[in-house]
Protein backbone atom coordinates (compact mmCIF):
# COMPACT_ATOMS: atom_id res chain seq x y z
CA UNK A 1 0.00 0.00 0.00
CA UNK A 2 1.35 3.73 -1.04
CA UNK A 3 1.25 5.82 1.84
CA UNK A 4 1.12 9.66 0.16
CA UNK A 5 0.45 12.83 1.78
CA UNK A 6 -3.00 13.99 3.07
CA UNK A 7 -5.39 15.59 0.47
CA UNK A 8 -5.11 18.85 1.10
CA UNK A 9 -1.68 19.06 2.74
CA UNK A 10 1.48 19.53 0.89
CA UNK A 11 5.14 19.16 1.68
CA UNK A 12 7.25 21.78 0.98
CA UNK A 13 10.45 20.89 -0.14
CA UNK A 14 14.55 21.74 0.41
CA UNK A 15 14.24 23.26 -3.06
CA UNK A 16 11.31 25.64 -2.63
CA UNK A 17 11.62 26.45 1.85
CA UNK A 18 13.95 29.20 0.50
CA UNK A 19 11.19 31.41 -1.09
CA UNK A 20 9.25 30.37 2.73
CA UNK A 21 11.84 31.52 5.00
CA UNK A 22 12.04 34.89 2.77
CA UNK A 23 8.26 35.64 2.83
CA UNK A 24 8.35 35.13 6.75
CA UNK A 25 11.73 36.97 7.54
CA UNK A 26 10.72 39.69 5.93
CA UNK A 27 7.27 39.71 7.30
CA UNK A 28 8.51 39.41 10.70
CA UNK A 29 11.41 42.22 10.09
CA UNK A 30 8.41 44.79 8.61
CA UNK A 31 6.10 44.17 11.52
CA UNK A 32 8.62 44.32 14.38
CA UNK A 33 9.61 47.90 12.17
CA UNK A 34 6.24 48.56 13.38
CA UNK A 35 6.70 47.74 16.75
CA UNK A 36 4.71 44.47 16.74
CA UNK A 37 5.71 41.46 19.08
CA UNK A 38 5.69 37.95 17.65
CA UNK A 39 3.07 35.64 19.79
CA UNK A 40 2.81 31.90 19.39
CA UNK A 41 -0.48 30.30 19.74
CA UNK A 42 -1.64 26.65 20.13
CA UNK A 43 -2.71 24.43 17.39
CA UNK A 44 -5.93 23.73 19.12
CA UNK A 45 -8.12 25.23 21.32
CA UNK A 46 -11.26 24.87 22.92
CA UNK A 47 -14.36 24.65 20.07
CA UNK A 48 -16.49 27.11 22.29
CA UNK A 49 -14.10 29.76 20.93
CA UNK A 50 -14.40 30.03 17.44
CA UNK A 51 -18.46 29.69 17.45
CA UNK A 52 -18.47 32.22 19.91
CA UNK A 53 -15.80 34.37 18.03
CA UNK A 54 -15.88 33.39 14.19
CA UNK A 55 -19.46 33.29 14.62
CA UNK A 56 -22.08 30.33 13.87
CA UNK A 57 -23.21 31.54 10.72
CA UNK A 58 -19.75 31.48 8.64
CA UNK A 59 -19.05 28.84 6.58
CA UNK A 60 -15.67 28.26 8.49
CA UNK A 61 -17.79 26.95 11.62
CA UNK A 62 -20.88 25.41 9.79
CA UNK A 63 -18.64 23.22 7.46
CA UNK A 64 -14.81 23.70 7.66
CA UNK A 65 -14.06 23.09 11.19
CA UNK A 66 -11.59 19.96 12.15
CA UNK A 67 -13.58 19.35 15.09
CA UNK A 68 -12.97 16.03 17.89
CA UNK A 69 -13.10 15.01 21.14
CA UNK A 70 -10.19 14.50 23.22
CA UNK A 71 -9.52 11.82 25.44
CA UNK A 72 -11.34 13.66 28.22
CA UNK A 73 -14.54 14.04 26.54
CA UNK A 74 -13.70 17.79 25.73
CA UNK A 75 -14.93 19.22 21.90
CA UNK A 76 -11.33 20.53 20.23
CA UNK A 77 -11.05 22.34 17.38
CA UNK A 78 -7.61 22.56 14.87
CA UNK A 79 -7.57 26.53 14.63
CA UNK A 80 -9.10 27.50 11.31
CA UNK A 81 -7.61 31.38 11.74
CA UNK A 82 -5.36 32.71 13.75
CA UNK A 83 -7.20 36.00 15.31
CA UNK A 84 -9.50 34.09 18.08
CA UNK A 85 -6.37 32.43 19.73
CA UNK A 86 -4.66 35.42 19.56
CA UNK A 87 -7.72 37.50 21.57
CA UNK A 88 -8.09 34.45 24.02
CA UNK A 89 -4.13 34.39 25.04
CA UNK A 90 -4.96 38.36 25.44
CA UNK A 91 -7.64 37.93 27.81
CA UNK A 92 -6.24 35.06 29.75
CA UNK A 93 -2.98 36.77 30.26
CA UNK A 94 -3.99 39.86 30.84
CA UNK A 95 -2.32 42.04 27.92
CA UNK A 96 -4.59 44.89 28.17
CA UNK A 97 -3.33 46.14 31.22
CA UNK A 98 -0.24 46.46 29.43
CA UNK A 99 0.72 49.99 27.80
CA UNK A 100 -1.50 50.69 24.91
CA UNK A 101 -2.06 49.49 21.92
CA UNK A 102 -1.20 46.20 21.93
CA UNK A 103 0.42 45.00 18.83
CA UNK A 104 0.88 41.14 17.93
CA UNK A 105 1.73 38.84 14.73
CA UNK A 106 2.02 35.63 14.01
CA UNK A 107 3.26 32.83 11.44
CA UNK A 108 0.95 30.00 11.88
CA UNK A 109 -0.20 26.56 10.37
CA UNK A 110 -4.49 26.81 9.94
CA UNK A 111 -6.93 23.94 9.09
CA UNK A 112 -10.13 24.17 7.00
CA UNK A 113 -11.98 21.37 5.72
CA UNK A 114 -12.88 22.84 2.23
CA UNK A 115 -12.34 21.82 -1.69
CA UNK A 116 -8.59 22.16 -2.75
CA UNK A 117 -7.57 24.10 -5.08
CA UNK A 118 -4.97 25.78 -6.85
CA UNK A 119 -2.97 27.51 -3.95
CA UNK A 120 -5.68 26.58 -1.43
CA UNK A 121 -5.51 23.52 1.25
CA UNK A 122 -7.08 22.02 4.27
CA UNK A 123 -3.94 23.17 6.06
CA UNK A 124 -2.83 26.47 5.35
CA UNK A 125 0.07 28.64 6.66
CA UNK A 126 -1.06 32.28 7.98
CA UNK A 127 0.92 35.57 8.34
CA UNK A 128 -0.80 37.87 10.34
CA UNK A 129 -1.23 40.20 13.36
CA UNK A 130 -3.54 42.21 15.85
CA UNK A 131 -3.48 45.42 17.36
CA UNK A 132 -5.68 46.04 20.40
CA UNK A 133 -6.34 49.42 22.00
CA UNK A 134 -6.68 51.83 19.63
CA UNK A 135 -10.31 52.97 18.94
CA UNK A 136 -9.16 55.69 15.90
CA UNK A 137 -8.75 54.90 12.19
CA UNK A 138 -4.75 55.58 13.16
CA UNK A 139 -4.23 52.54 13.88
CA UNK A 140 -6.21 51.20 11.08
CA UNK A 141 -4.24 52.96 8.69
CA UNK A 142 -1.04 52.04 10.53
CA UNK A 143 -1.89 48.29 9.53
CA UNK A 144 -2.27 48.19 5.89
CA UNK A 145 0.75 50.32 5.55
CA UNK A 146 2.46 47.45 7.32
CA UNK A 147 1.19 45.51 4.32
CA UNK A 148 2.22 48.01 1.61
CA UNK A 149 6.09 48.11 2.91
CA UNK A 150 6.06 44.75 3.14
CA UNK A 151 4.85 43.72 -0.61
CA UNK A 152 7.16 47.09 -1.67
CA UNK A 153 10.19 45.28 -0.06
CA UNK A 154 8.95 41.81 -1.67
CA UNK A 155 8.97 43.53 -5.14
CA UNK A 156 5.04 42.83 -5.69
CA UNK A 157 3.39 45.06 -7.95
CA UNK A 158 -0.06 45.00 -9.73
CA UNK A 159 -2.07 44.49 -6.62
CA UNK A 160 -5.32 46.87 -5.18
CA UNK A 161 -5.95 47.91 -1.63
CA UNK A 162 -9.71 48.02 -1.83
CA UNK A 163 -11.34 49.47 1.71
CA UNK A 164 -14.94 49.17 2.94
CA UNK A 165 -16.61 50.11 6.18
CA UNK A 166 -19.55 48.09 7.29
CA UNK A 167 -20.54 49.97 10.06
CA UNK A 168 -21.30 49.24 14.14
CA UNK A 169 -23.60 47.31 15.40
CA UNK A 170 -25.90 50.30 15.79
CA UNK A 171 -25.91 51.00 12.09
CA UNK A 172 -26.12 47.56 11.31
CA UNK A 173 -29.23 46.64 12.71
CA UNK A 174 -30.81 48.86 10.84
CA UNK A 175 -29.52 48.02 7.50
CA UNK A 176 -29.90 44.05 8.16
CA UNK A 177 -33.39 44.80 8.55
CA UNK A 178 -33.47 46.66 5.71
CA UNK A 179 -31.60 44.06 3.57
CA UNK A 180 -34.46 41.43 5.07
CA UNK A 181 -37.41 43.83 3.40
CA UNK A 182 -35.07 43.38 0.06
CA UNK A 183 -34.18 40.04 0.24
CA UNK A 184 -37.64 38.82 1.36
CA UNK A 185 -39.65 38.13 -1.88
CA UNK A 186 -36.49 36.61 -3.16
CA UNK A 187 -35.09 34.42 -0.43
CA UNK A 188 -37.06 30.72 -1.72
CA UNK A 189 -34.85 31.28 -4.99
CA UNK A 190 -31.85 31.41 -3.33
CA UNK A 191 -29.18 28.97 -1.72
CA UNK A 192 -29.98 27.01 1.59
CA UNK A 193 -26.85 28.72 3.27
CA UNK A 194 -28.52 32.15 2.29
CA UNK A 195 -31.80 31.04 3.87
CA UNK A 196 -30.18 29.66 6.65
CA UNK A 197 -28.61 33.22 6.85
CA UNK A 198 -31.72 35.54 6.06
CA UNK A 199 -32.93 35.52 9.70
CA UNK A 200 -29.34 35.35 11.97
CA UNK A 201 -26.73 37.25 9.53
CA UNK A 202 -28.12 38.63 6.42
CA UNK A 203 -25.26 40.57 5.61
CA UNK A 204 -23.37 37.09 4.64
CA UNK A 205 -25.79 36.84 2.17
CA UNK A 206 -24.24 39.23 0.41
CA UNK A 207 -20.64 37.36 0.54
CA UNK A 208 -22.41 34.17 -0.82
CA UNK A 209 -20.05 32.43 -2.65
CA UNK A 210 -23.02 30.12 -4.57
CA UNK A 211 -25.38 33.55 -5.25
CA UNK A 212 -22.99 36.36 -4.88
CA UNK A 213 -23.27 37.11 -8.58
CA UNK A 214 -26.80 37.00 -9.13
CA UNK A 215 -28.42 40.18 -9.61
CA UNK A 216 -30.44 39.98 -6.68
CA UNK A 217 -27.38 40.36 -4.84
CA UNK A 218 -25.24 42.81 -6.32
CA UNK A 219 -28.04 45.09 -6.71
CA UNK A 220 -29.04 44.63 -2.61
CA UNK A 221 -29.05 47.99 -1.07
CA UNK A 222 -25.04 48.70 0.27
CA UNK A 223 -24.13 49.28 3.89
CA UNK A 224 -21.58 51.73 3.24
CA UNK A 225 -24.54 54.30 1.98
CA UNK A 226 -26.29 53.68 5.61
CA UNK A 227 -23.84 54.20 7.80
CA UNK A 228 -24.51 56.24 11.01
CA UNK A 229 -22.86 59.56 11.74
CA UNK A 230 -19.55 57.97 13.97
CA UNK A 231 -18.83 55.42 11.49
CA UNK A 232 -19.32 58.04 8.52
CA UNK A 233 -16.71 59.83 10.36
CA UNK A 234 -14.22 57.23 11.08
CA UNK A 235 -14.14 55.80 7.23
CA UNK A 236 -13.53 59.49 6.44
CA UNK A 237 -10.83 59.47 8.23
CA UNK A 238 -9.24 56.40 7.01
CA UNK A 239 -9.10 57.19 3.53
CA UNK A 240 -8.07 60.56 3.96
CA UNK A 241 -5.27 59.00 6.55
CA UNK A 242 -4.00 56.56 3.45
CA UNK A 243 -4.41 59.79 1.38
CA UNK A 244 -1.69 61.14 3.57
CA UNK A 245 0.80 58.30 3.72
CA UNK A 246 0.53 58.02 -0.74
CA UNK A 247 -1.44 54.55 -0.14
CA UNK A 248 -3.90 54.22 -3.24
CA UNK A 249 -7.27 52.67 -2.50
CA UNK A 250 -10.44 51.83 -4.18
CA UNK A 251 -13.72 51.85 -2.29
CA UNK A 252 -15.28 48.19 -2.86
CA UNK A 253 -18.88 48.13 -1.41
CA UNK A 254 -18.97 44.39 -1.64
CA UNK A 255 -16.25 43.49 1.20
CA UNK A 256 -17.93 42.24 4.04
CA UNK A 257 -15.46 39.51 4.91
CA UNK A 258 -16.19 36.11 5.51
CA UNK A 259 -16.14 36.11 9.33
CA UNK A 260 -18.61 37.61 11.70
CA UNK A 261 -16.84 39.42 13.98
CA UNK A 262 -15.90 42.09 11.52
CA UNK A 263 -16.83 45.66 12.10
CA UNK A 264 -16.52 49.13 10.56
CA UNK A 265 -13.29 48.82 8.46
CA UNK A 266 -12.66 46.00 6.20
CA UNK A 267 -10.36 45.62 3.46
CA UNK A 268 -8.55 43.79 0.98
CA UNK A 269 -5.45 43.91 -1.40
CA UNK A 270 -6.63 42.09 -4.72
CA UNK A 271 -4.14 41.16 -7.67
CA UNK A 272 -4.99 42.57 -10.67
CA UNK A 273 -1.58 40.73 -12.37
CA UNK A 274 -3.21 39.04 -15.35
CA UNK A 275 -4.31 35.38 -15.14
CA UNK A 276 -3.83 35.14 -10.81
CA UNK A 277 -6.75 37.88 -10.24
CA UNK A 278 -8.21 37.09 -6.44
CA UNK A 279 -7.20 38.00 -2.86
CA UNK A 280 -4.02 38.07 -1.60
CA UNK A 281 -4.92 39.16 2.08
CA UNK A 282 -7.94 40.59 4.23
CA UNK A 283 -8.51 41.83 7.36
CA UNK A 284 -10.36 45.04 9.51
CA UNK A 285 -11.63 46.19 12.57
CA UNK A 286 -13.35 43.77 15.16
CA UNK A 287 -14.60 46.09 18.12
CA UNK A 288 -16.67 43.57 19.82
CA UNK A 289 -14.75 40.32 19.51
CA UNK A 290 -12.61 40.44 22.70
CA UNK A 291 -15.79 41.29 25.19
CA UNK A 292 -17.75 38.56 22.97
CA UNK A 293 -15.43 35.70 23.73
CA UNK A 294 -15.38 36.96 27.64
CA UNK A 295 -12.99 39.98 27.80
CA UNK A 296 -13.32 43.25 28.26
CA UNK A 297 -14.84 45.77 26.02
CA UNK A 298 -11.39 46.37 23.68
CA UNK A 299 -11.21 47.69 20.44
CA UNK A 300 -9.13 45.48 17.99
CA UNK A 301 -8.13 45.30 14.06
CA UNK A 302 -6.00 42.89 12.49
CA UNK A 303 -5.46 41.03 8.84
CA UNK A 304 -4.47 37.81 7.81
CA UNK A 305 -2.63 36.44 4.74
CA UNK A 306 -1.97 33.33 2.88
CA UNK A 307 1.57 32.18 2.60
CA UNK A 308 0.42 29.88 -0.30
CA UNK A 309 -1.43 32.46 -2.11
CA UNK A 310 1.29 35.04 -1.48
CA UNK A 311 3.87 32.62 -2.54
CA UNK A 312 1.71 31.98 -6.18
CA UNK A 313 1.18 35.60 -6.81
CA UNK A 314 4.89 36.59 -5.90
CA UNK A 315 5.54 33.31 -8.24
CA UNK A 316 3.49 34.49 -11.21
CA UNK A 317 5.05 38.34 -11.08
CA UNK A 318 8.55 37.06 -11.71
CA UNK A 319 9.87 38.00 -8.48
CA UNK A 320 13.21 36.25 -7.82
CA UNK A 321 14.34 34.68 -4.93
CA UNK A 322 18.03 33.80 -4.30
CA UNK A 323 18.70 30.54 -2.55
CA UNK A 324 21.71 31.11 0.09
CA UNK A 325 24.41 29.86 0.24
CA UNK A 326 24.73 27.99 3.00
CA UNK A 327 27.54 26.02 2.29
CA UNK A 328 30.70 28.22 1.95
CA UNK A 329 33.70 25.27 0.91
CA UNK A 330 34.15 21.75 0.74
CA UNK A 331 37.22 20.11 2.43
CA UNK A 332 37.82 16.84 0.27
CA UNK A 333 39.49 14.13 2.39
CA UNK A 334 42.41 12.14 0.04
CA UNK A 335 43.55 9.97 3.39
CA UNK A 336 42.24 7.80 6.32
CA UNK A 337 44.49 10.51 8.38
CA UNK A 338 43.29 13.12 6.38
CA UNK A 339 39.77 12.38 6.63
CA UNK A 340 40.23 13.28 10.57
CA UNK A 341 41.53 16.36 9.76
CA UNK A 342 39.04 17.42 7.46
CA UNK A 343 36.14 16.15 10.34
CA UNK A 344 37.90 18.40 12.80
CA UNK A 345 38.15 21.43 10.15
CA UNK A 346 34.74 21.27 9.62
CA UNK A 347 33.46 21.08 13.07
CA UNK A 348 35.47 24.08 14.13
CA UNK A 349 34.15 25.99 11.22
CA UNK A 350 30.44 25.17 11.46
CA UNK A 351 31.37 26.54 15.57
CA UNK A 352 32.69 29.64 13.96
CA UNK A 353 29.89 29.87 11.76
CA UNK A 354 30.85 28.59 8.31
CA UNK A 355 29.18 26.53 6.56
CA UNK A 356 31.08 23.79 5.43
CA UNK A 357 30.80 19.91 3.65
CA UNK A 358 33.00 16.63 3.94
CA UNK A 359 32.48 13.16 2.70
CA UNK A 360 29.77 11.28 4.31
CA UNK A 361 29.62 8.26 1.49
CA UNK A 362 32.61 6.69 1.43
CA UNK A 363 33.78 8.62 -2.42
CA UNK A 364 36.52 8.38 -3.89
CA UNK A 365 38.81 11.53 -4.26
CA UNK A 366 37.08 11.97 -8.14
CA UNK A 367 33.87 11.55 -6.96
CA UNK A 368 34.06 13.95 -3.92
CA UNK A 369 35.05 16.81 -6.59
CA UNK A 370 32.03 15.73 -8.87
CA UNK A 371 29.77 15.92 -5.66
CA UNK A 372 30.87 19.23 -5.14
CA UNK A 373 30.50 20.34 -8.33
CA UNK A 374 26.97 19.32 -8.41
CA UNK A 375 26.53 21.06 -5.16
CA UNK A 376 27.33 24.16 -6.36
CA UNK A 377 29.90 24.92 -3.29
CA UNK A 378 32.04 28.19 -3.66
CA UNK A 379 35.46 27.26 -2.40
CA UNK A 380 37.50 23.82 -2.57
CA UNK A 381 39.94 22.57 -0.42
CA UNK A 382 41.95 19.33 -0.87
CA UNK A 383 43.88 17.75 2.32
CA UNK A 384 46.15 14.86 1.60
CA UNK A 385 49.18 13.24 3.61
CA UNK A 386 51.30 16.07 1.61
CA UNK A 387 48.97 18.45 3.09
CA UNK A 388 49.27 17.40 6.73
CA UNK A 389 53.07 17.34 6.56
CA UNK A 390 53.63 20.46 5.10
CA UNK A 391 50.39 22.23 7.43
CA UNK A 392 49.33 23.86 4.18
CA UNK A 393 46.23 24.08 1.93
CA UNK A 394 45.38 25.66 -1.08
CA UNK A 395 41.86 27.42 -0.86
CA UNK A 396 40.33 26.78 -4.84
CA UNK A 397 37.83 29.28 -5.88
CA UNK A 398 35.73 27.34 -7.75
CA UNK A 399 34.27 29.83 -9.88
CA UNK A 400 37.69 31.21 -11.80
CA UNK A 401 40.02 28.34 -10.37
CA UNK A 402 42.30 30.57 -8.71
CA UNK A 403 43.71 29.47 -4.96
CA UNK A 404 45.01 30.64 -2.08
CA UNK A 405 47.78 29.27 0.26
CA UNK A 406 46.88 28.86 3.68
CA UNK A 407 48.19 27.49 6.43
CA UNK A 408 46.27 24.48 8.02
CA UNK A 409 46.09 25.82 11.63
CA UNK A 410 44.21 29.63 10.03
CA UNK A 411 42.34 27.76 7.89
CA UNK A 412 39.29 28.52 10.31
CA UNK A 413 40.22 32.67 10.23
CA UNK A 414 41.26 32.81 6.79
CA UNK A 415 37.49 31.15 5.69
CA UNK A 416 35.99 32.82 8.33
CA UNK A 417 37.67 36.33 7.47
CA UNK A 418 37.35 35.73 3.48
CA UNK A 419 34.52 33.87 2.73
Amino acid sequence: MSITAPKGTKDILPEEIFRWHKAQQTFADVCHMFGYEEIRIPTFEDTNLFQRGVGDTTDVVQKEMYTFEDKGGRSITLRPEGTAGVVRSYIEHGMGNLSGPVRLFYDITAFRYEKQQKGRYREFHQLGLEAFGATGPEIDAEIISVLDVFFKKMGLKSIKLCINSIGCPTCRKAYNEMLKDYFRPHVDTMCEDCRNRFEKNPLRMIDCKIDGEKDVVKNAPRLIDHLCDDCKDHFEALKSRLDNLGIAYSIDPNIVRGLDYYTRTVFEFVSENVGTQGTICGGGRYDGLVESVGGPSTPGIGFAMGVERFLLEAEAQGIPFEKPDYTKIYLAGMSDNAKDVVAKLCYDLRLNGVGCEQDLMGRAFRAQMKYAGKKNVPYLVVIGDDEIASGVVNVKKMEDGSQTEVKISELVEYCKTNL
